[in-house]
């Protein structure tokens, strides 16, 4: 089936923001979250910037309305979920069928840390509760509790691309008669193992990153939470307020090139752009924004440019990373980024990539360096590429 999914509600927390006018006051003063790491101890603090929420676990528990032992990565969903449904202002959504379609990659880990700190100083200490909700599941269905989804649940994680791949796979219960509303996106913590990990890979950066530079040289994490409410035409038509944009395509490819590394060409992210523009059934010059994936590292800026010059030249949109602004929240970005796709589409602007300063040699092009208002902005792309090929691009488009 093709019918039209449409994006209803928005609701995003991250590192500039805790709900979706705070984002948008923040890409309009070009204020940045990155900083040191504060909300957990490290080796690295004072070393590695990163892009932590401002919130602590308690401040966040107690706006949640959550027990203080809930884990980051739940309350960081909740709270964005909520504002999402909230937004959407869905008339007896009740009634309906809803689905709540979650990612993540980190699942309650800072609270297992928690528990081995003590475990290995003595294997008889440790509270076992901090790692009951270790799995990546355990926090969709915590949060669908909390917001009273009990139709249909689900959790993906595919790395970097796993709450976009939320986002389509939403749609496609939508457009095939399974649901009528959607909630969509991911939510992802920082902690010590997510940092190590990344650490050793070589490829975070000691000052704030900076994407599609000549000069890069690595990303910088962070954290956060992005869900849309996607409904379908028979909803739409109930809404008391204006829907932001559609969702009219998207694709998934993987080029399974390397565990952690984007084949050099780009052709995972070749395949997840041309894929989503077919379905979309737009030419690449429809295209008015990207919004790339830009995590600032050499690998990933090079292969996904690579891909962009393949499919658009010699006609380029004016394209940027948020990644900038949020630092890379992994299985968070795809979510955090489709809220800022929609934002968009809707209110015509385009993001600014901060700290730009060269261009990249093999490019012949570069990204935005200023927010711009006021754009003719119909059709918005947005890439989410994660480790082990795992390559999505979502559409958005003006209704």
């Amino acid at each position: 089936m093709n019918t039209p999914v449409y994006i209803a509600g928005l609701g995003v927390i991250s590192a500039i923001g805790n709900n979706v006018p705070e984002h948008l006051a923040a890409f309009k003063n070009e204020a940045a979250g990155m900083g040191d790491i504060t909300h957990f101890e490290s080796v690295h603090r004072g070393v590695l910037p990163v892009a932590e929420v401002k919130m602590t676990n308690h401040e966040l528990a107690e706006k949640a309305g959550m027990p203080l032992d809930a884990s980051r990565t739940t309350l960081l969903s909740l709270l964005a979920a909520r504002e999402a449904i909230a937004d959407a202002a869905i008339p007896d959504m009740n009634s309906l069928r809803v689905g709540f379609v979650s990612a993540n990659t980190v699942g309650g880990m800072d609270r297992s840390e928690d528990f081995f700190i003590e475990f290995l100083k003595d294997n008889s200490k440790g509270k076992l509760k901090n790692v009951y909700d270790h799995e990546c599941g355990s926090m969709t269905e915590l949060v669908a509790t909390q917001l009273g989804i009990t139709g249909f649940m689900t959790t993906l994680s595919t790395a970097c691309s796993s709450s976009a791949n939320a986002v389509f796979y939403g749609a496609r219960l939508i457009r095939n008669g399974l649901l009528d509303v959607a909630v969509a996106g991911g939510a992802d913590a920082l902690t010590k193992f997510t940092l190590n990990g990344f650490n050793t890979l070589m490829i975070l950066d000691k000052e704030f990153c900076r994407p599609f530079d000549q000069n890069r040289e690595g990303l910088n994490l962070g954290e956060g939470a992005g869900y849309v409410v996607l409904v379908s035409d028979r909803v739409k038509a109930t809404l008391t307020k204006e829907v932001y944009c559609q969702l009219s395509g998207y694709q998934n490819s993987n080029d399974a090139y390397h565990q952690t590394a984007s084949s050099p060409d780009g052709v995972g992210s070749y395949m997840a752009m041309q894929g989503a523009l077919k379905r979309a059934g737009l030419q690449p010059q429809d295209i008015d924004y990207i919004n790339l994936h830009g995590t600032g590292t050499p690998n990933n800026d090079s292969a996904e440019g690579s891909a962009i010059k393949r499919l658009f030249n010699p006609h380029y949109p004016p394209m940027s990373s948020t990644k900038s602004f949020t630092g890379h929240t992994l299985g968070a970005s795809g979510g955090i980024e489709a809220v800022f796709s929609a934002l968009a589409v809707k209110h015509h602007i385009i993001y600014p990539n901060l700290r730009f300063q060269t261009q990249m040699e093999e490019l012949p092009f570069s990204p935005e360096t200023r927010f711009r208002e006021d754009q003719p902005i119909e059709h918005v792309m947005s890439n989410s590429f994660g480790f082990g090929g795992n390559c999505t691009s979502l559409i958005f488009s003006k209704v």
